[in-house]
């Protein structure tokens, strides 16, 4: 069980006898699916930039040991800015047309959280964006996740929730 407790009806829905597989949630700028090792996140080419840092915001309280895994090809000299940025450095080798860079983006560092908000307005400009953020994130997290957006973001609403189905055993 949970302990906080929120609407119980999201808890009834949150907590029935079997499982979740996945919990999608948003409004119609942006839409969020959880899963217990993955947050998959949409945002519609409009959506506000205060929305997008709230979404952040909000996975980086419920779980700062979340993470967002980028990689990219640069200079070699570029890579110690990204560094500079909250990024962590977790691969690089020479490739065509320069280094293929491996980061972590730590929600735990509100300055790579910063930086991951302003790459992600850069991207919008070219059209919608599709970020995966990995979490250990349980049932309770979900919870607390949709209680923290349901709370700080207008709109937001529940959409689905899957459950996990037992496979059926032949006897």
């Amino acid at each position: 069980m949970c302990a906080q407790k929120t609407h119980q009806d999201l808890e009834a829905k949150i907590s029935p006898p079997q499982s979740l597989g996945s919990f999608e949630m948003g409004r119609n700028d942006v839409n969020v699916v959880c899963t217990y090792g993955k947050i998959a996140v949409w945002f519609g080419r409009k959506v506000p930039d205060y929305i997008i840092a709230q979404v952040l915001i909000g996975i980086s309280k419920v779980d700062p040991s979340t993470v967002h895994e980028f990689e990219i090809i640069c200079d070699f000299d570029e890579i110690t800015e990204y560094e500079s940025k909250g990024y962590i450095l977790v691969s690089y080798g020479k490739t065509a047309g320069g280094y293929r860079v491996n980061y972590s983006i730590p929600f735990s560092n509100k300055k790579a959280l910063f930086h991951l908000s302003r790459f992600v307005l850069e991207e919008l400009q070219k059209g919608e964006v599709r970020k995966d953020f990995y979490w250990n994130g349980s049932d309770c997290d979900i919870q607390r996740l949709y209680k923290e957006f349901s709370n700080n973001i207008d709109s937001w609403e529940l959409k689905a929730i899957n459950y996990k189905t037992e496979p059926q055993t032949n006897r």
